[in-house]
């Protein structure tokens, strides 16, 4: 089937396809929707679909009296997390209310106001999005950095566990790594560890942060203990003591 990609609401997967062909229609309607998914998987994007032209309330509902009679349009963002629901009664029935939800709302009130609920499920349950997001965040790295990126996004092993948000930071960590010098490496453990040392143990606390990316550089460059040993230049016993250390971080 043909991809869809619109207004920036990445839609490959079927679920997000639904979600995308329900907007269209809802684009036209006066009804009040929630888009309930969790963090990160683009329910802002396809409320700004439905309605491009609409105010924007973040939690706060007590201004929303004052942004109806300036906007028919409204998108609220995180009403899970909004107290005073009892404002939107009167409010929906002057302004079209578009909201989103990190979690599955029971709630009387948002079952009155809202008759259409869209559920937009995690990344994981939509892999066709992932790599066309990936290349999205990466055009806008592009932009930010004011230069070509080349990055192959086929080998990037994503963090899902906040769906766009971190997949956007993979994109924008592994131009990090990617460009980073030694002196900027040593500056960003320098500021971490500014706020942390501070006790009588402090270095032998905190070499991990040397040792263990060593250490699971070596297994995925070469493959074995006893390589790793030479190009270290350590005795492997001492190494397989120092594996054996981190073994529950590995």
């Amino acid at each position: 089937m043909a991809q869809v990609a619109v207004a920036n609401f990445i839609a490959y997967s079927r679920a997000s396809k639904e979600a995308l062909k329900s907007a269209n229609i809802l684009k036209s309607l006066n009804i009040n929707v929630l888009i309930e998914g969790p963090k990160g998987s683009g329910k802002e994007t396809l409320a700004r679909y439905i309605s491009p032209e609409a105010s924007i309330i973040k939690k706060d509902l007590n201004e929303i009296d004052k942004i109806s009679e300036k906007s028919s349009d409204i998108i609220i963002l995180n009403i899970d997390q909004c107290k005073n629901l009892h404002f939107l009664d009167s409010i929906s029935k002057k302004s079209k209310i578009i909201a989103t939800s990190n979690q599955t709302t029971k709630s009387e009130i948002i079952d009155r106001i809202f008759p259409i609920k869209i559920y937009l499920p995690p990344l994981s349950e939509r892999k066709e999005d992932i790599l066309p997001l990936a290349k999205k965040f990466l055009q806008e790295a592009q932009e930010v950095f004011s230069e070509e990126i080349e990055m192959d996004l086929t080998s990037v092993e994503f963090d899902l566990s906040e769906n766009g948000d971190s997949i956007k930071k993979s994109i924008f960590f592994n131009y990090f790594i990617k460009n980073i010098e030694d002196n900027q490496i040593m500056e960003c453990i320098e500021k971490f560890l500014f706020d942390k040392i501070g006790t009588k143990n402090d270095y032998k606390e905190f070499l991990y942060l040397y040792e263990l990316p060593l250490i699971k550089a070596g297994f995925k460059k070469f493959k074995s203990q006893l390589k790793m040993a030479q190009m270290f230049g350590l005795n492997r016993n001492t190494l397989r003591k120092k594996i054996k250390d981190y073994e529950e971080k590995l």
